[in-house]
Formats: structure tokens, sequence, C-alpha cells
């Protein structure tokens, strides 16, 4: 019997390790957005820091941007300039880079603040359908903390595991080997817990399709045409999710409550 709870330990342990491995390697996948943007090279992000500190609020969120073109995307870097385009009142770009931010870290608690503040700007007042309690429950528990946070609780987690695994085996008192036995349970459900957080975290961002409209306003259709019949009018900020691309220039878009609606793919950015 013992033999058997330690091979089945141990290739669980395995399987999950690789999941982690799998869930964290692609982090840093989503694109920085960046669009008619003048790219100044060799940007720092001390200068980025500067310019904010000074209130050149444009030329921060240029930096940043451009840090961000040359060197790649951060949580903190879409976080900084969220702050920027708050403060130049681009509220579109403001919720945008929140969102960003918050989708590679969203257990940061100032990013949540300052999207929750930004989305309170905004015009549309977009009530969401209600859901289960265990749902809401489930995806804060995933939302604790950040893909790599999650890797590195997995990582921990399954060495505690392991040393659980060899106390239970090699241990002779009976004491040392309930401790071993159960620890190396509790430490499996962690690791569980960590896998599938990291997963479905990095498949919202290896798979994203939600989108915020940066025009000022925009008219839904009810087909793909200018010449069609209006649906509801949007403004800029609002979050939407994306479930057609198919027709060229054309977005089909759904609100959080539930109205869907033909919009110009300019008129919108992926988040």
């Amino acid at each position: 019997m013992k033999r058997y709870l330690i091979m089945l330990f141990a290739c669980l342990a395995v399987l999950f390790a690789d999941a982690k491995s799998d869930a964290s390697q692609n982090l840093g996948s989503v694109g920085t957005g960046i669009s008619n943007v003048s790219i100044i090279k060799g940007a720092t992000k001390k200068q980025a820091d500067e310019a904010y500190e000074k209130e050149d609020y444009q030329k921060a969120a240029q930096l940043y941007e451009s840090l961000m073109a040359e060197k790649g995307v951060s949580s903190e870097l879409y976080y900084n300039l969220g702050n920027c385009y708050y403060k130049l009142d681009n509220i579109a770009g403001a919720v945008l880079n929140y969102e960003r931010a918050y989708m590679l870290d969203p257990g940061d608690a100032d990013i949540r603040a300052n999207l929750a503040l930004a989305r309170g700007k905004t015009v549309d007042k977009v009530t969401p359908p209600s859901e289960l309690f265990f749902v809401t429950w489930a995806r804060n528990v995933m939302n604790m903390t950040s893909v790599d946070s999650w890797a590195v609780i997995g990582i921990c987690a399954f060495a505690l595991m392991i040393c659980g695994i060899l106390v239970y085996a090699f241990m002779s008192r009976i004491l040392w080997r309930k401790v071993g036995f159960y620890s190396s349970l509790a430490m499996l459900f962690v690791v569980v817990i960590a896998n599938v957080s990291a997963y479905n975290q990095q498949k919202s961002i290896d798979e994203c399709s939600s989108a915020v409209v940066i025009a000022q306003s925009v008219t839904a259709k009810s087909s793909p045409s200018d010449s069609s019949t209006d649906l509801f009018l949007m403004h800029e900020g609002t979050k939407v999710e994306i479930s057609d691309k198919t027709m060229r220039g054309w977005y089909e878009v759904v609100l959080e409550e539930g109205k869907v609606g033909w919009v110009p793919a300019e008129s919108v950015e992926i988040i």
C-alpha cells in the first residue's frame, strides 16, 4: 500500500509541476497596443518616472510606451501608463491600460482601485449579470495573485509535498508518518489550486477577447453595415467582449448586460 501511495504522489507531483511550467512560461504575451506613437529610443523607467513627477504626463506616457515597445510589457508599466492617461483625462486610455495591468496582476490592490476609479468616470454604467456565489468565490481565489506568484506558490508546495512523502516513507514513528501523509495531501491540494489558477489566468491572457471602446462614442449596429439599424450607443472606456471578428472592418461586441451589436473595428481596442 505504501509503495502505491508513493507512486501516486510522485506521478501527480510531476504532472502538476509540468502544468505549472506550461502555464507560466508564456507570461508577457499581452501586446502593447501601441499605435501612432512616436517611439523614443533608449527610454528608461527613471526618465518616465521623473516626467510623471514633474506632471509632464504626455511625455511620461510617451516614455512608458516607448519602454514597453523596446523592452516588453509589465503590469507596473501598464499601471503607470494608465495613471498618465487618467491625469490627461483620457478615460479610454486609462481604462485600457488598467485592464491590461489587471490582467497581468489581478491581485494588486492599487491596480484594482484605480481601475474602479477610471470605470467610475465612464458615461456608460453597465450592470453585469448576477452569478452564483461559488463562481465569484472561485474567481476571487484565482485572481488573488499573478501567474508568476502562483508559479512560486506551486513550486514551494510541490517541494513541501515531496518532503511530506519522504517523511511518510522513511520515518518509523506512527505520529511522523501521519504528519507526512496529511501534510503531503494538503500540499497536493495547494499545488492543484496553484496550477489551475495559473493555467486559467494564462489562458485568459492568451485568448483575450475583451476590448475597450476608444472612440468618444460609437453606435452599435444590427449588422456590419453603416446603413443598418442603430441599436445602442456606447462611449469611451466601456468594456465589451468581442464575439465575432470575421467581418472585415467590423467587430460584433457583447456588453456585460447582454446587449449585442456590430461596431467599426477602429472604435475599440483589444485588451
